[in-house]
């Protein structure tokens, strides 16, 4: 939680709530910043908004140039899609739609579990430049939140701000000389914890099953392999430097052991199996209640 005495800034974007603590109150022109830079992002990116620069890829094939930062989103997904043999892959939208995880929320399927096909035979995504060679739905939603986390922070520290935590609904990034201790949710039970982690200078993210879950055994973290929602892990946890390589992380826990992203990322981790044992990093610094 942020420290006593701090000011928070709350507002909604990209379908989450945001709460940025300073300990100094944040000026309108920072605010409006802030929630620009939110907004620019979903009309980028929302495969929820019909208006969106991605939505045009739907409909039809064709190519959309992408803001700087989509360079260092592309090449994130680009080494994830590799590491997990195809199972984590920006291309899983439409699977997403296909079971009822749509733009209109309906969270009724259509059809059953389907794989997305290989990112190699449809999609061409070259720094800003991406060209769909068939009509598809992009979502980058396991790096896009915590990319735009980093974005807000980097607006903060340009205005001056050396303190601060940006939380987008537990996705964090901390920056300075006071350390917060972040409660880690209970995958079964949101009022309750498993622990805590001391956040200091870097970002937290998580992912669970339970976050977006309807249906019977439906939720949002599928393999890109089968389509299928994935039922093995129910929750992670990630600590890194970046906001959006923890984001793609908690995600890709799921789908590939540890060890294999541990030998191409610097971060640390906690994983919660579907049948309850806690698995962890030993630089996940963390405390976990027994």
């Amino acid at each position: 939680m942020p420290h006593p005495g701090w000011s928070a800034f709350s507002f909604e974007g990209i379908g989450t709530h945001w709460e940025i603590s300073t300990p100094q109150v944040l000026g309108a022109d920072i605010r409006q910043q802030l929630r620009d830079e939110v907004g620019k992002y979903d009309k980028t990116y929302s495969r929820f908004r019909a208006d969106s620069l991605v939505a045009s890829l739907s409909q039809r094939p064709g190519t959309i140039t992408l803001p700087g930062h989509a360079v260092g989103l592309r090449n994130l997904y680009s080494r994830l899609y590799l590491l997990t043999g195809g199972a984590m892959t920006p291309l899983i939208g439409a699977s997403l739609e296909r079971l009822g995880y749509d733009p209109e929320y309906s969270l009724r399927p259509t059809g059953g579990p389907l794989p997305p096909p290989p990112w190699e035979d449809v999609l061409a995504w070259n720094g800003t430049s991406l060209t769909a060679k068939e009509p598809l739905v992009l979502d980058i939603g396991a790096a896009g939140k915590g990319q735009l986390v980093d974005l807000l922070g980097g607006l903060l520290v340009s205005a001056g701000f050396a303190d601060f935590l940006v939380d987008a609904s537990g996705d964090m990034l901390h920056s300075g000389r006071h350390p917060v201790t972040i409660a880690l949710e209970h995958p079964y039970n949101r009022k309750q914890a498993i622990g805590t982690v001391v956040l200091d200078n870097s970002a937290l993210c998580a992912s669970a099953n339970n976050r977006r879950a309807w249906g019977d055994g439906l939720h949002h973290v599928l393999d890109g392999t089968t389509g299928q929602p994935i039922r093995t892990t129910v929750a992670t946890w990630t600590m890194a430097a970046s906001t959006m390589e923890a984001d793609a992380l908690a995600t890709a826990l799921f789908m590939v052991e540890p060890t294999v992203l541990e030998e191409h990322f610097a971060f640390s981790w906690l994983r919660v199996s579907s049948g309850g044992a806690a698995t962890f990093s030993s630089a996940f610094e963390g405390r976990l209640f027994t």
